[in-house]
């Protein structure tokens, strides 16, 4: 197996948002960190997520953009894909999860309770995250920087 072939990502919106500007951000960024990035796009359903990981079982994880604020509505479908095993990796939420911050607390309990592995409170946390060794093991800041 190839360098690029263990550090896929799986990247898409929430089914619900049309956003793409940060998508092909983040697309960009994973790409320079040397990631296989499979990009899904926007308004994406989760089965479509989980059958991108079923296409590329070796994704080190699927990230999901949410911009307009419906991230746990739209991520209501993910336990029922978690126990049924579609989805075996992490899954990461970032962007704007709720319409009002004052509510994004709130969003991140749900979210997490849904199964969420991880909600990022800001794209910087990404790269660490998905280029940390599985034994937890300390990135040095040089690489994410990369």
């Amino acid at each position: 197996m190839s360098h690029v072939d263990d550090r896929v990502v799986v990247l898409g919106v929430a089914e619900s948002d049309a956003h793409a500007v940060a998508n092909r951000l983040i697309e960009f960024q994973l790409r320079e960190l040397g990631f296989a990035v499979v990009n899904l796009g926007v308004c994406t359903p989760l089965a479509d997520f989980a059958d991108a990981v079923a296409a590329h079982p070796q994704a080190r994880a699927v990230v999901i953009g949410s911009v307009n604020g419906h991230a746990v509505a739209d991520l209501r479908d993910l336990p029922a894909l978690r126990g049924a095993g579609r989805l075996p990796c992490p899954v990461v939420v970032g962007g704007n999860l709720t319409i009002d911050p004052a509510d994004r607390p709130e969003a991140k309990r749900q979210l997490l309770a849904l199964g969420v592995d991880h909600v990022l409170d800001d794209l910087t946390e990404l790269a660490p995250l998905l280029l940390a060794p599985p034994d937890g093991a300390q990135v040095p800041d040089e690489v994410v920087r990369a």
